[in-house]
């Protein structure tokens, strides 16, 4: 098995398969330390918590993981706190950034004796409808290889040689959401004991704990803003208005460590298999991050393509390979609807027309739903924590 990407798609798939014998090799194109720290999400549902300690993979996120079960809303009406966890399916999200978990993922596959082949690039998988594909590779040493397997997992993101090598007849679903964000990683400690969402005139602004020292923000700005384009001051200044940190108290400032663009689009492959290739995590759907789903899909789909292979390799049962594109496409297509929700609810159109006043009367309409009405609380944390 050759796997492409060493994300959490990628790693989860490794691990499962070697702890049941079955031989595999991921190639990343980026070098370890790079892989071991660069920022992502960090939002656990229930069930990825569950999958990883299934088979092993939890015990840092166990360790050190932050469990939050409170989201809190803030608008021009005021503020109100959902405690999810005791709505819905009753469950909370564990906060654990996934670098960590990405080093924790490393760190086990390369204890169990798998190969790991950091500065190997990619450049495009050959035959998938093959019984033996082929991945060309470039060399961390600059050098062309070949790997040959029975199968190839492309968990390599959506800029990623899976994608590429896909043949003629995949359908893609793609939108652009024309909506940006600043994603944002400050030296400060969290200002709110809750995940915060400020839905604001001049556009939303998120609060994502990360660890005691470390919070996410998120700020929408114009599409096309560079990343350095705002002074840490303005960032501050224009988080403190949004949150209304003159109303519930000011934010704890510290240092920008990170600075991205986030543009929000969503993407889908279908189908996500192509004989001998299969897709995962972001190589098989793009989805917005104000739904926080994209790390739980790729675990869960992880564990969805691991089981069909280890059926198929160990018992000649095909079904679970044979069934993955379309279970994997029922978890994403709910996810993305509820993304999409959650876009509508925390962005509304600018100006005074009378298209964007009837919009933001229909968002404001929303969220008085969701702070009165207990239907539409269960709803939300159903989707909010599942997958």
């Amino acid at each position: 098995m050759v796997i492409l990407g060493a994300g959490p798609a990628g790693l989860v798939l490794g691990n499962i398969l070697l702890d049941r014998g079955i031989d595999c090799v991921v190639l990343e194109r980026a070098e370890r330390a790079h892989v071991q720290t660069r920022a992502r999400a960090g939002f656990l549902a229930a069930h990825t918590v569950r999958v990883l300690e299934r088979h092993g993979l939890a015990d840092g996120l166990l360790r050190n993981g932050q469990t939050h079960h409170t989201c809190e809303f803030r608008t021009k009406d005021g503020r109100f706190r959902l405690d999810y966890s005791g709505l819905g399916l009753g469950e909370p999200h564990t906060v654990y950034p996934q670098q960590a978990l990405v080093t924790d993922l490393v760190t086990r596959f390369l204890a169990r004796g798998g190969q790991l082949r950091f500065g190997t690039e990619v450049l495009a998988v050959h035959d998938a409808d093959g019984e033996r594909p082929e991945v060309a590779v470039r060399e961390a040493d600059g050098r062309p290889g070949r790997w040959r397997a029975r199968y190839v997992a492309g968990c390599d993101g959506r800029h990623g040689a899976a994608r590429h090598s896909l043949p003629p007849g995949t359908t893609r679903h793609h939108r652009d959401l024309g909506i940006t964000w600043l994603g944002l990683l400050a030296d400060a400690p969290p200002s709110m004991d809750a995940v915060g969402y400020a839905a604001h005139d001049r556009g939303f602004a998120g609060h994502m704990a990360r660890t005691s020292d470390i919070t996410r923000y998120y700020l929408q700005c114009a599409p096309g803003t560079p990343a350095d384009a705002w002074s840490e001051e303005r960032i501050w200044d224009e988080l403190d208005l949004r949150m209304g940190a003159d109303k519930y108290g000011a934010l704890h400032r510290g240092r920008i460590l990170q600075r991205s663009v986030v543009e929000l689009a969503s993407d889908v492959l279908e189908p996500l298999r192509h004989g001998a290739l299969f897709l995962a995590g972001d190589a098989a759907a793009l989805i917005s991050p104000s739904a926080a789903k994209g790390a739980n899909l790729a675990v869960l789909e992880a564990e969805l393509l691991a089981h069909g292979l280890i059926d198929e390799l160990t018992t000649g049962n095909t079904d679970g390979l044979d069934g993955y594109s379309a279970r994997c496409l029922t978890h994403i297509w709910r996810a993305q609807e509820f993304s999409h929700w959650m876009i509508r609810l925390l962005h509304g159109p600018s100006g005074t027309d009378g298209d964007a006043l009837f919009h933001n009367s229909l968002r404001r309409a929303r969220l008085t739903s969701l702070r009165t009405t207990r239907s539409q609380q269960d709803w939300f944390a159903e989707h909010y924590v599942g997958v």
